[in-house]
């Protein structure tokens, strides 16, 4: 299913109401496919054909609906009132809503599946509930009154990007969260999933037994995506997590996949067609490399972003999206599945914070575990250092709210923290770094040229391995030694031995930095004389420093700089909007 809009009307209203009828209108000449659910609750999909639906009790499952292979044993309190939601997402995984209905045909509640692969935004308009995944013009039209631009969770937003996978910039619409209940009548939210519930009851088991987990993981849901109709492409960076996808890809669906596609960069770090070949090789799949698109930052490129309800930050790299997106559509594929996510799963780095996590699962017990010295070894310590970090609490890892050079301090008490990050300081270092590389995935599953062209789904983000992978403490994952080496060991008969062992990961750094150091004549009027600098969030002065060949050289800076100018063209583009400008509406998703 790719993009949806849910629109039920209140029980004092007649189904003829005006309103109720004209925005199903708008939605059929807009292309999309309207179901009726009730008399007073019809769904329009953005394909052409209807979508697939699960009854469940009183639930609606709407979507890509699959079955777990066998669902999780999780302690439950059979006195929790929600405890048939947890079960039925422990149940079911994929990307779906589920949908609850009243006697009266109204939308009673709405539930968002854990892997966000779906955004799920509701509104009222009127005698109307309104839920839906995008936001187009016409859409927007008949609310832009009623919703303003939040400052204050814009400068959050600035200050910690990952609070975009959380709540909205945007006054007026609400955010349902993965694995959360929307119910309507009393505006209660119910969170149903969380990771760190999962996290806190991670558990050793002998590796074999973890590496067979993971590797079922990963195959239930390779193997259930590939299930799906369509021609499949397959993303091959030649690093561990891509291969591992398209490793079992190629033993599960090889012949539903119309494309095996590779990017390679034009600088020798950031080519990695040796181990593509290695991958092909091993595989005996016809692996294409096409050289990754170069070029400036313009300002078509820049306001060509795609701007739904959150900032486009899975498509920074616009030239590279708009190029992929062409190659797929050229291709006939239907969707798309890539590694991304792997590294936070499988657990990389494997650094001192993996045995912080064993210090504060064990204490002092810790120091009698092979896993010291052999960390202490990747990490090029002392096991006298990893010892005084971790009983001492000195080691943290990376701030979640990194200085950007680019802003002012701020200045609105707005934190806009996403909740899975809230309450998790009980758990060791490594483990809520997990969880935070989750955050970050859901801004994979965000709009961009591509998923405008066909679905992009990221396997190792799905909801089996996800749980998999909670369930398993770091250290584990690493097996103490080094990074995703569980993962190694679930999937080495299956990969050429130079993956299996590969050290290195490819970096674009030098490639993006010649592209951001090459449109700096378009970016320093877009931040410093734009939107954001206006409202006083960006330091004028430091960004004038900050942005020049010689500071980009000594000081670096690549991503805050494009994900600063991706939040000033979402600013931008939503005034617009909101103003009836309307010039930036996203098309509808082509993603299946």
């Amino acid at each position: 299913m790719g993009d949806y809009l849910l629109v039920s009307l209140d029980a004092a209203c007649p189904p003829e109401h005006v309103d109720f009828v004209s925005l199903q209108a708008s939605a059929e000449t807009a292309g999309m496919t309207v179901s009726s659910l009730s008399p007073r609750t019809w769904l329009a999909v953005a394909t052409h054909d209807r979508p697939a639906t699960v009854s469940a009790g009183a639930w609606t499952l709407i979507g890509e609906i699959l079955n777990r292979d066998a669902a999780p044993v999780r302690r439950v309190d059979e006195a929790d009132p929600h405890l048939y939601e947890k079960k039925l997402l422990a149940r079911f995984w994929g990307r779906y809503i589920g949908v609850r209905l009243d006697p009266a045909g109204c939308v009673a509640a709405v539930l968002r599946d854990p892997s966000g692969g779906l955004d799920c935004v509701g509104w009222t308009d009127g005698p109307m509930t309104v839920v839906s995944s995008f936001c187009p013009d016409w859409l927007v039209r008949r609310v832009r009154r009623e919703w303003r631009i939040d400052v204050g969770r814009v400068e959050a937003a600035l200050h910690d990007p990952y609070s975009t996978a959380g709540s909205l910039l945007l006054e007026g619409p609400t955010a349902i969260l993965p694995g959360t209940m929307q119910v309507f009548r009393d505006a209660g939210t119910v969170a149903l999933w969380r990771p760190d519930w999962i996290a806190r009851n991670a558990r050793a088991v002998p590796d074999a037994v973890a590496a067979v987990a993971v590797r079922r993981a990963v195959d239930e849901t390779v193997g259930g995506l590939a299930r799906r109709p369509g021609v499949i492409a397959c993303e091959v960076s030649g690093g561990l997590d891509s291969s591992i996808v398209a490793a079992t890809l190629a033993k599960t669906a090889r012949d539903r996949v119309g494309l095996w596609l590779n990017a390679w960069g034009p600088d020798a770090t950031g080519d990695e067609r040796p181990w593509v070949e290695a991958l092909a090789l091993s595989l005996d799949i016809p692996a294409t490399s096409v050289p990754r698109s170069t070029g400036h930052v313009t300002i078509d490129l820049l306001e060509g972003m795609p701007q739904g309800f959150r900032p486009a930050l899975a498509a920074l790299d616009g030239l590279h999206d708009a190029d992929w997106a062409d190659r797929f559509r050229a291709a006939g594929v239907d969707r798309v599945l890539t590694g991304k996510g792997g590294d936070t799963l499988f657990v990389q780095p494997a650094d001192v914070g993996v045995f912080v996590d064993l210090w504060q699962a064990r204490g002092w017990r810790a120091i009698f575990s092979p896993d010291l010295v052999r960390l202490a070894r990747w990490n090029e310590r002392s096991v006298w250092t990893l010892i005084a970090q971790a009983r001492h609490k000195h080691w943290r890892p990376d701030a979640i709210d990194a200085p950007n050079a680019l802003l002012n301090p701020r200045q609105h008490a707005t934190l806009n923290r996403h909740p899975w990050l809230e309450d998790i300081g009980d758990l060791g270092p490594s483990k809520r770094r997990q969880i935070l590389g989750l955050v970050q995935g859901l801004g994979l599953h965000g709009p961009s040229l591509q998923t405008q062209a066909v679905a992009v789904i990221h396997p190792l983000l799905s909801q089996p391995v996800v749980e998999a992978c909670l369930a398993l403490p770091t250290p584990q994952l690493t097996l103490g030694r080094r990074d995703r080496a569980l993962a190694r060991l679930a999937f080495g008969d299956r990969l050429p031995q130079a993956i299996a062992s590969r050290r290195s990961k490819g970096e674009m750094t030098a490639f993006y930095g010649r592209m951001i150091a090459d449109g700096l004549d378009v970016l320093r009027p877009w931040l410093i004389e734009g939107r954001l600098a206006s409202m006083g969030l960006i330091d004028q002065q430091g960004a004038e420093a900050l942005l020049t060949r010689e500071s980009l050289a000594w000081r670096g800076g690549y991503v805050d700089i494009m994900v600063t100018a991706a939040i000033e063209g979402w600013v931008r583009a939503w005034e617009d909007r909101l103003q009836g400008g309307g010039r930036v509406a996203p098309s509808i998703s082509g993603g299946g």
